[in-house]
């Protein structure tokens, strides 16, 4: 019987290292999840350097970076809880959830707003446990069961901010007690060479290094690979599967709300209808970077190159003086090509 540690890398399709040692550099990078992205970024960022001149400029850049931010760290999660072989329908609404929470409870209960903040994490945190649960307890889908915390979370958002305030968006807060320093951990700028880039490309950064530790050199990320790979065969071996799967939906609440205090920070009022529709772009990050459906299989480093792609396109195509609406079609086809490419490259590391 094997033990926990044995689980190592394992039951992840990149191979063990002993296997890895055996190939060849080339094959070593093909194997990687995340390969068919990079090389659409490339494309991508060659193609409108090309077509679009304001594109190549340093504010232009920032501009993607802050874009691609604000998926990435909500991609992140994402990618963690599909490569354990679950998916998350509700993100969206729950980054206004997060944001709705904090603002109300500070504003109506005349708190510090760091203190709102605390309590709409603990109901975030709430939200992935509730919805982690019942995935295990149930053996329900997690697409059903977070299409149902969609539908719910939905309508709290906007029945409880038109019964709370009487309208759909919450009063401002830009006047409370901590706003100046919550506004500088999750929304404030600074200068680099004289551009001014967004602290939440930090934080980005900061959440794409720690779930690619924690999933590459830690046992809870082995754990994350192998139930993902085979939920039955995981806990034959004494992997804590509902524990393990309970965490991934609470980490995915904890990015929820740390998009949402940077929404509510940066505008220092919330909508009460946003967020419907953003779960798509989290989840076609994490595609195109190369998790897979079934589990098993990703990085957190793919979901950020996935989330630079949607940030190069849906800036580009303004840059280019396109026509918005093409911004979901070219979406559309970065997601069928990453979903071809995966299965490409997936198949190739199987045979080698």
């Amino acid at each position: 019987m094997s033990t926990n540690a044995d689980l190592d890398l394992s039951s992840h399709p990149v191979v063990t290292d002993e296997r890895i040692k055996r190939q060849k550099p080339l094959q070593r990078l093909i194997v990687r999840p995340e390969v068919g992205a990079l090389f659409g970024a490339v494309a991508i960022f060659i193609f409108f350097c090309i077509v679009a001149e304001p594109f190549r400029t340093p504010e232009a850049l920032a501009t993607v970076l802050y874009a691609s931010s604000t998926i990435g760290i909500m991609a992140c999660g994402v990618a963690v809880l599909m490569i354990g072989g679950e998916f998350d329908l509700s993100t969206g609404v729950a980054v206004t959830f997060s944001s709705l929470s904090a603002s109300m409870l500070a504003y109506n209960l005349h708190l510090n707003v760091w203190v709102g903040a605390l309590l709409a994490l603990i109901l975030a945190l709430a939200v992935g446990f509730f919805n982690g649960y019942l995935v295990m307890k149930t053996k329900i889908p997690s697409f059903l069961i977070t299409l149902a915390s969609f539908l719910m979370i939905t309508g709290i958002n906007l029945a409880v901010t038109k019964l709370v305030t009487g309208q759909v968006a919450t009063p401002s807060i830009a006047d409370m007690a901590g706003f100046d320093s919550a506004k500088a951990v999750f929304a404030s700028s600074f200068s680099i060479f004289g551009v001014s880039v967004r602290i939440t490309v930090i934080w980005w950064i900061v959440f794409t290094l720690v779930a690619t530790y924690v999933l590459m050199r830690t046992r809870y990320g082995n754990w994350i690979f192998a139930v993902g790979g085979n939920q039955d065969s995981a806990r034959a071996v004494g992997v804590p599967v509902t524990w393990v799967k309970i965490g991934m939906f609470m980490f995915v609440g904890f990015c929820a709300w740390f998009v949402g205090m940077h929404l509510l920070f940066s505008f220092d009022t919330v909508q009460s209808g946003q967020g419907v529709g953003n779960e798509f772009f989290y989840i076609i990050a994490a595609v195109v970077g190369g998790c897979l459906l079934t589990g098993g299989y990703g990085t957190a480093i793919g979901a950020a190159i996935g989330a630079f792609i949607f940030g190069m396109v849906n800036q580009g195509i303004v840059y280019a003086g396109w026509n918005p609406d093409w911004f979901k079609f070219f979406m559309g086809v970065m997601l069928l090509f990453a979903v071809i490419a995966n299965n490409t490259f997936r198949n190739y590391a199987a045979k080698r």
